[in-house]
């Protein structure tokens, strides 16, 4: 997919909440249906941090757009891209929105990205070929994150530097690799099958609130009216 198709957008954020947490699951949970509302909670639930992915120099919109939609279905909140020459773009018709129930936390080197992994205690695994660890074996490593590199050339040599070991899918046929979104998601899905821990209260309320603000149309105006400031 080309990077200039009018289906593909730029991909960053989410912003960060105007109001405390509490505030808006109190103004927006009577707004939306008591089936919605639980199928919120349920995501919640079943979200984790122990777990988080990071995309190093992905360049195809269709590629990204898959990613975050494996990492929505198995419950990884959290996106941490070192961004490429061209941003990171995804396909509105690949993605379906799953964008906007993530965290996607952008970078413009793999120290930067490195770093904040390290302070936030995760040992990083990047995917090469021919690495004897698979994603089995690190199913119980407490804090992870799994790196994929560019389509063509890999992840980069400065996050190979920075990472803690490598690690490769089990393959036995003839094909030596596997498209990257395919690749994440079998990684994901090893790792994340019996689930992981979930979140703590406070971000489990931020989640909550984040989410119930992607349900409800003009939401801020909802809350604004909730406060008295209308």
């Amino acid at each position: 997919m080309r990077a200039d198709d009018p289906d593909v957008i730029e991909i960053e954020g989410p912003p960060a909440l105007e109001q405390p947490a509490d505030v808006v699951i109190e103004a927006l949970s009577p707004v939306v249906t008591s089936e919605r509302l639980e199928r919120i909670d349920q995501v919640v639930r079943t979200r984790t941090d122990e777990l988080v992915l990071v995309l190093d120099g992905i360049t195809d919109p269709h590629n990204a757009s898959a990613v975050l939609r494996s990492a929505d279905a198995f419950g990884v909140q959290t996106v941490h891209v070192i961004v490429g020459q061209h941003g990171f773009r995804a396909s509105r018709g690949v993605s379906k929105g799953t964008h906007r129930w993530l965290n996607v936390v952008r970078y413009q080197s793999a120290e930067a990205c490195a770093r904040r992994l390290r302070q936030d205690g995760y040992a990083i695994y990047v995917a090469a070929m021919g690495a004897d660890t698979t994603p089995e074996d690190l199913r119980d490593t407490p804090r992870l994150a799994v790196v994929f590199g560019n389509e063509h050339r890999g992840v980069s040599p400065e996050m190979r530097t920075l990472a803690d070991g490598t690690f490769a899918i089990p393959m036995r046929g003839f094909v030596e690799s596997l498209n990257i979104s395919v690749a994440a998601a079998i990684t994901m899905q090893t790792l994340a099958r019996d689930g992981r821990r979930g979140l703590g209260p406070e971000r489990h309320q931020e989640l909550k609130a984040r989410f119930l603000m992607n349900s409800v149309k003009r939401a801020d105006q909802v809350i604004e009216k909730f406060l008295g400031n209308d």
